[in-house]
């Protein structure tokens, strides 16, 4: 019987956060890694699990960044005890306030964007997880049918990638640099896949330069495909995923930006969400990036919010940005009043 293909990071999070909502009174370490899918697979009881815990200990604050309230209980009879740590989504916290209500409207369109999930109800693994913990005396505070759609990962790339890193495979892609007209094809040894600020990112060993590189996978503009012609570079994946975070994080912290923003608008309050420091009352963010072409995107889609201080680099791509948008307007209209004439 062929094994069954590794489980993905969103679907392990996802898990992740079911379990902890479903418990009322929180899971242990050991409550978690051999029950959840994404763990439970490779957990082995009285076992060396020190890789799964590292793994555990990665996803959890995964689940804290993207703002879910993850709580750690020190277990009352076991002051101290590590072990006996319970981990909670208290879903007082997790739920809307009580008094935000839908208009029949806007409940059309969150069902219309719960289409895209590819499952209206909890999977069959996250059920056989629920039964696990309740057979251990760890019932679900109420239901969750209907809580459970499977998250999925946007750019085309990441799977191919996935099973060429699980395999060990050489792959080649088109890559397409920010400010360059035409890709440049790509080949490299996957090692890790991971997600910064919100994006995917290849971590892998470049054939042709003969070190490690970091990718965005939605630079990769075509299909990825592997090849079995290119004898694999022998090298240690062990620690690839914290390495790779790590110069990410480098990276971010020597990219700086100072920007001003509009009070009381959406630029103010999701750039301050986010900001390593605010000044003038919060009118003024300092944010630190990694990539400037992206944060470029991102400042240039708030139009009069911003105003971009600091570094002279990232002012002048979102000027550049503003004129495009600004020409296409003028050109749209120029053709729109043509045809009026006509």
């Amino acid at each position: 019987m062929p094994a069954s293909p590794p489980t993905s990071v969103e679907e392990r999070l996802f898990s992740l956060t079911l379990a902890l909502m479903a418990s009322e009174n929180g899971l242990t370490k050991a409550d978690i890694l051999s029950t959840v899918q994404g763990y439970s697979r490779d957990y082995r009881a009285g076992g060396d699990n020190s890789a799964l815990e590292r793994k555990f200990e990665r996803d959890k604050d995964a689940v804290r960044e993207l703002g879910i309230p993850l709580e750690t209980i020190d277990s009352p009879d076991r002051p101290g005890d590590n072990t006996a740590l319970r981990y909670l989504i208290p879903k007082r916290l997790y739920d809307l306030p009580s008094d935000i209500e839908f208009s029949p409207q806007e409940i059309g369109l969150l069902a219309l964007a719960a289409a895209v999930w590819r499952e209206g109800s909890l999977s069959d693994d996250s059920r056989r997880a629920l039964l696990k913990l309740s057979s251990r005396g760890i019932e679900a505070s109420e239901p969750l049918v209907g809580y459970a759609p499977r998250i999925r990962v946007r750019e085309a790339a990441f799977a191919p990638l996935q099973a060429a890193q699980t395999a060990k495979i050489v792959v080649s892609f088109p890559y397409l640099k920010p400010g360059e007209s035409t890709p440049r094809r790509r080949t490299v040894l996957p090692l890790a896949l991971v997600q910064h600020e919100g994006r995917w990112h290849l971590y892998a060993q470049d054939i042709d330069a003969g070190a490690t590189r970091t990718f965005l996978l939605s630079r990769i503009v075509a299909t990825v495909v592997q090849r079995p012609d290119v004898a694999a570079p022998e090298i240690d994946t062990t620690g690839a995923v914290e390495r790779s975070q790590a110069e990410l994080a480098a990276v971010s912290l020597r990219n700086r930006a100072v920007i001003e923003t509009r009070p009381e608008t959406d630029a103010a309050m999701r750039l301050g969400r986010r900001a390593a420091s605010v000044e003038n009352d919060g009118a003024r963010v300092v944010l630190h990036f990694t990539d400037l072409d992206i944060l470029a995107d991102e400042l240039a889609g708030y139009g009069p919010e911003v105003l971009v201080h600091e570094p002279p680099a990232l002012r002048a791509a979102v000027h550049r940005r503003l004129l495009q948008v600004a020409a296409q307007h003028a050109s749209a209209a120029t053709r729109q009043e043509g045809a009026d004439r006509g």
